[in-house]
């Protein structure tokens, strides 16, 4: 992995004040100093002034194909939870929701800053659903949801659609609104009856089979944090 991502990973600091430190020469790598472009394994001797970097407890990324009934909370008590249908060694949070009756990508991490990072509107982290509603639909409902949507008490952020098939289509969102998808075909009178989260930013469910998962790669783990950084 990248001299950067490999700090970042410790808990140090970020890969920004990273590059900062390699810049000003005080990290060395096997003796060597390093460079932005250095890439490094956790067995090579890493030092900062000449000293180790402590290394924090293991990053989990895992990306979950949820299926339609888990309901996406840690709470034991309540039937169908996800910490008990996942049944992960290691204590993780899901970043975001699905609600029950949905089915599709959710991330799980035990990284809080990502969580935290992650779940800014603000930031406007692209979210990607295939949707399916129960009758046919004109192309005046993709554009009119596309400006936004009046519900609870606010109108949504403009996102993008574009049609799939006569009752499918496909949305990418900005925002993570209660039940925002279903809310906002309601308010024209469709309803929802199957809805899929397909990607998180730069991580698709594209290979992971309906109620399975994986871990993310390096390469994604870069990705993202770099994309949240």
């Amino acid at each position: 992995m990248r001299i950067q991502l490999y700090v970042s990973k410790t808990g140090y600091c970020s890969r920004r004040e990273t590059e900062r430190m390699l810049r000003a020469g005080r990290i060395t790598v096997n003796g060597v100093q390093a460079t932005k472009d250095t890439f490094v394994e956790v067995t090579d001797t890493i030092l900062l002034d000449g000293k180790p970097i402590p290394l924090k407890e293991r990053e989990i990324y895992l990306l979950l194909h949820k299926p339609i009934g888990i309901i996406c909370t840690a709470q034991k008590t309540v039937k169908n939870n996800l910490v008990d249908y996942l049944n992960y060694p290691e204590r993780i949070f899901a970043v975001g929701r699905l609600d029950k009756d949905s089915e599709g990508l959710l991330l799980l991490t035990n990284n809080g800053d990502v969580v935290n990072k992650m779940m800014r509107v603000e930031e406007g982290h692209e979210k990607e659903y295939i949707v399916t509603v129960d009758r046919p639909f004109p192309d005046r409902l993709m554009e009119k949801m596309a400006g936004g949507v009046y519900m609870l008490g606010q109108t949504t952020k403009p996102c993008t659609i574009s049609r799939v098939d006569e009752r499918t289509f496909r949305i990418v969102l900005t925002q993570g609104l209660n039940r925002q998808i279903r809310r906002m075909t309601k308010t024209f009178g469709y309803y929802v009856t199957k809805l899929v989260r397909v990607r998180i930013m730069n991580l698709s469910i594209e290979g992971i089979a309906y109620g399975e998962w994986r871990e993310l790669s390096e390469e994604e783990v870069q990705k993202l944090l770099e994309a949240l950084d």
